[in-house]
């Protein structure tokens, strides 16, 4: 494995180091899709649970179709750090709290039978994805934390994890309180799914990549209209985007983005800690390692949780730059070699929305809410999915229901996500532009100006050009902001992200901003400057639909 980044969707802005996961890209380029299809079923989007659906449903028999709007396995799980685990943080405490003990057990059971499909899964298809089998730590370094550790350890093992406390683990820094569970892995997530998806052809599936979807219509059968307007027929359909693309179950009032960055840099063999470790405390930070060459791993750090769209100027930077220097801090002399970003959505109730899209659905279903546990939350949900489209019902299919709702327990965390979408969809409109005119916006920087009564998000190239587009997301209509470290514009409402020219990279947007056509006077160099040079596309203020890209990775 090379060390040499190549970029991705995702991976920053040119030139940056990327995902390690994404220089591993063998395998076809496959069409769009360009005309009219049927099948059993269509799963929109290509990530581990779109992929992990498909595979399970074409080996039960059934025609599949899955539509892609980037690449198979190069959306969100192309930047993961890959752990696939039934340990997810300290939360079966919580779970516990909310679903009962009995909805914690199911929990348990269903994300360690995961893990479990994905080693028998690799080893049946001959999959080489690096899988390696290692024991998962949350850990504290917070004396006064001593007491919920040992709760959530009791909590775990109640749940059916072979968990233990400790106060003791193999890494190279003291803890006061640890989770110890067995039995878990990681792997290279794109090396296992493209397997699958190498599998899923040969059952006779069909992938088409570059097909974005805009349009649902529920019936008998469903039909699923592309932004080409090409239409795909079929009984089922699976919604397996990042965030919903058809949000008719009102999951956005539900569901909380948050964006986590990546560092990765080669130590010795004798450093490696042996296990996936994580701890929510300093903005998180998630520790494992991956295979490189003889005498030295790869150690993959994972931290500085933040809300996209809601940072400042400069701000990515310095949270890469502390990341980088705590995992020297903890881990010696780290060469940073890969970085790149991920992003991951969050339940009010802390377990992932799987099954039916909304309350009267019959046959279509959504994954999503994998709260940066995407590896095996996707494979559940693939398996959870193809059972139930099979008229089979898994035991924990009521716990993972989409439609469900707890209102005492979920109202804090609802009151308190609305509040912020709320602050940023009326305060943003009123508050200053972030520059008053273009000319301020530095070389590789970006800002909103307003410019003849109107918003537009402003970019200027390393060369000095200028590109604008509209400030609105075209999801609900939240002002943008520029994240100068990735180079896009992210709205901090849903999460939704554009690239400079107003493309989508990531939903729950699935239009790109609208073109700015106008030009704007710059008070200090005098003459008017032109600033039309974004991308096409219309705008819409429409919920009805979201953003696609495949479900899956999480920064854990």
């Amino acid at each position: 494995m090379g060390l040499e980044s190549a970029s991705g969707s995702g991976s920053g802005s040119p030139g940056d180091l990327g995902s390690l996961w994404m220089e591993y890209a063998p395998g076809p380029d496959r069409p769009p899709l360009d005309g009219p299809v049927e099948a059993d079923v269509a799963v929109v989007g290509g990530g581990v649970a779109g992929l992990c659906t498909a595979w399970e449903l074409a080996r039960a028999g059934r025609s599949v179709v899955l539509l892609e709007a980037d690449r198979v396995a190069a959306g969100v799980t192309g930047y993961t750090s890959a752990k696939v685990s039934a340990l997810h943080g300290a939360v079966y405490s919580r779970i516990r709290e909310v679903h009962g003990a009995r909805g914690a057990r199911l929990y348990g059971r269903s994300q360690q039978l995961a893990v479990e499909r994905v080693a028998a899964v690799s080893e049946e298809l001959g999959i080489d994805c690096d899988l390696e089998r290692v024991p998962a730590y949350t850990w504290t370094e917070d004396p006064e934390r001593l007491d919920d550790f040992r709760d959530e350890a009791d909590a775990a093992r109640a749940a059916g994890l072979a968990a233990s406390f400790t106060t003791e683990t193999p890494l190279p820094f003291p803890v006061v309180a640890a989770v110890r569970v067995e039995d878990q892995a990681q792997f290279h997530p794109r090396k296992y799914l493209l397997g699958l998806a190498a599998d899923l052809e040969v059952l006779g599936g069909r992938i088409f990549e570059r097909t974005r979807v805009t349009g649902l219509k529920e019936g008998s059968p469903c039909e699923v209209q592309t932004a080409e307007g090409h239409r795909v027929r079929a009984r089922d359909v699976v919604v397996a985007t990042h965030y919903p693309v058809f949000d008719r179950a009102l999951l956005f009032s539900r569901l909380e983005v948050r964006r986590e960055l990546v560092v990765a840099g080669p130590v010795p063999a004798a450093v490696d800690p042996g296990g996936a470790f994580l701890t929510p405390e300093g903005g998180t930070r998630s520790v494992r390692t991956a295979p490189l060459d003889p005498g030295r791993r790869l150690l993959i750090v994972t931290g500085e949780k933040f809300t996209p769209g809601a940072v400042g100027a400069g701000e990515v930077a310095e949270r890469f730059e502390r990341l980088a220097d705590w995992a020297r801090e903890r881990f010696g002399e780290v060469p940073i070699t890969h970085r790149w970003a991920t992003q991951d959505n969050w339940t009010t109730d802390s377990v992932p929305y799987v099954g039916r899209l909304h309350a009267a659905s019959r046959h279509a279903y959504v994954a999503t809410g994998f709260a940066g546990w995407g590896m095996s939350g996707g494979v559940m949900a693939g398996a959870l999915l193809a059972d139930r489209i099979r008229g089979r019902e898994p035991a924990w299919s009521s716990l993972y229901d989409p439609v469900r709702l707890h209102p005492v327990r979920e109202a804090p965390a609802m009151l308190r996500l609305q509040a912020k979408v709320a602050k940023h969809f009326v305060g943003d409109r009123f508050a200053s532009g972030h520059a008053d005119a273009v000319d301020q916006i530095p070389p590789g920087g970006g800002a909103v100006v307003r410019v003849g009564g109107r918003r537009l998000a402003v970019h200027r190239d390393e060369a000095g050009a200028l590109h604008a587009v509209s400030a609105r997301c075209t999801h609900l209509g939240c002002l943008v902001r520029f994240n100068d470290e990735e180079r896009a514009w992210e709205c901090p409402c849903h999460g939704s992200r554009f690239g400079v020219d107003g493309c989508v990279l990531q939903g729950p947007a699935v239009r790109p901003l609208e073109r700015a056509e106008t030009r704007a006077e710059s008070p200090a160099a005098g003459p008017e400057v032109p600033v039309g040079d974004g991308g096409s596309g219309s705008a819409s203020d429409s919920g009805s639909v979201s953003g696609q890209g495949g479900t899956g990775g999480g920064a854990r």
